[in-house]
């Protein structure tokens, strides 16, 4: 069962990551047959292998296509185009030859920029270059003017369909959430029905959506530095800002979420009643789902908010369980739980605490 949990979750994430990258491959796929039609009909090469190959390593198949990733990328790939070609004319081909123009390639693309991707670009280009042979790719420097192609036919793509930045981040921001709304909806529906094997699969699930929270916290990052240099996204600092906070307190809902769920299952042995417990995770699980559609819609309304603020409101451990010391002392990782999730909604810190019950 646990298996069966564990590869569904992971068949759901593939599929998300499926419907993001959609679009972006149909683009790059696009620009890589146009890449080829042009080194051919314009320039009439007969073979141009890197003209395909630069287009598509530039633009990727996903949908962080800023102009700078772009440009380094076909920058790399022409450079070590470019040094293979006249590198191997000179000292030919072997396993020797192989390390010394991956070397050079290198060192000189370290020397034109900083980016670390110009430079493996460009020394994957050089190896190809040297291993394969000119037959199969084309003439001497016929080969680096498709790159060139290539690359320039990315840029062109990249200045038609501009990237919003936020638009990915907000993608795995529903995701992450939805992920932490689904935990607690089985922990939930399993404290109800004192079923354990249902509180199992909110641990197994809470365990497997790690790698969405992951990525949110990443490509959030990443947006944000690249929103720093970019002037045309620079209006949007603040909110990758904030989804990047976010992501750090969805991750920690999610793993105080996991305590949550470990510390409720000896409950179900032990005839508490878990009724009021079930109804308060119940309700937090949906406030949290309702939470996820709005910030991956670019906006969190009211409504959420005060959905947590009620919820957290009702964190009373003596009010829930006046008798039983053991759900209180589950309820007050609950607390924890709700507290992180309004932080994830953009509440200040101290106004998400002031709405706990005091103890």
């Amino acid at each position: 069962r646990a298996l069966r949990l564990r590869v569904r979750a992971r068949a759901r994430q593939g599929a998300a990551r499926v419907r993001r990258a959609v679009v972006p491959v149909l683009v790059a796929s696009a620009a890589a047959a146009a890449a080829w039609a042009v080194a051919v009909n314009v320039l009439g090469h007969t073979n141009p292998f890197f003209a395909p190959v630069s287009a598509w390593v530039a633009l990727g198949f996903s949908v962080d296509r800023q102009p700078r990733r772009v440009a380094e990328l076909a920058a790399g790939v022409a450079v070590g185009v470019l040094l293979g070609d006249l590198l191997v004319n000179v000292i030919g081909t072997g396993p020797a030859q192989v390390g010394v123009v991956l070397a050079i390639a290198a060192l000189v693309a370290r020397f034109l920029d900083r980016g670390v991707l110009l430079t493996t670009q460009a020394g994957v280009q050089a190896i190809v270059i040297v291993a394969l042979p000119a037959a199969q790719a084309g003439s001497p420097l016929g080969r680096w003017v498709d790159a060139l192609v290539g690359g320039g036919i990315a840029l062109l793509v990249t200045a038609l369909w501009p990237q919003d930045p936020r638009r990915r981040v907000r993608h795995l921001a529903e995701e992450g959430l939805e992920e932490v709304a689904q935990v607690l909806r089985d922990l939930g529906r399993g404290l109800l029905a004192v079923d354990d094997e249902m509180v199992e699969d909110a641990l197994v699930r809470g365990r497997a959506s790690q790698p969405t929270l992951d990525q949110w916290r990443s490509v959030a990052a990443d947006a944000r530095a690249s929103a720093r240099v970019s002037p045309a996204h620079r209006r949007h600092r603040s909110e990758l800002h904030d989804l990047e906070g976010a992501a750090v307190r969805a991750d920690r809902a999610m793993r105080n979420a996991r305590v949550l769920v470990r510390r409720c299952r000896p409950l179900l042995e032990g005839g508490h009643d878990l009724t009021d417990l079930g109804e308060l995770v119940a309700d937090v699980a949906a406030a949290t789902s309702e939470l996820a559609i709005a910030v991956g819609g670019g906006a969190v309304p009211a409504s959420v908010r005060a959905r947590l603020h009620a919820a957290a409101e009702r964190t009373d451990p003596r009010a829930l369980a006046p008798e039983d010391w053991h759900v209180q002392g589950v309820v007050l990782l609950m607390r924890s739980v709700v507290v992180d999730l309004l932080e994830a909604a953009g509440v200040p810190p101290e106004e998400a605490r002031s709405h706990l019950p005091e103890l």
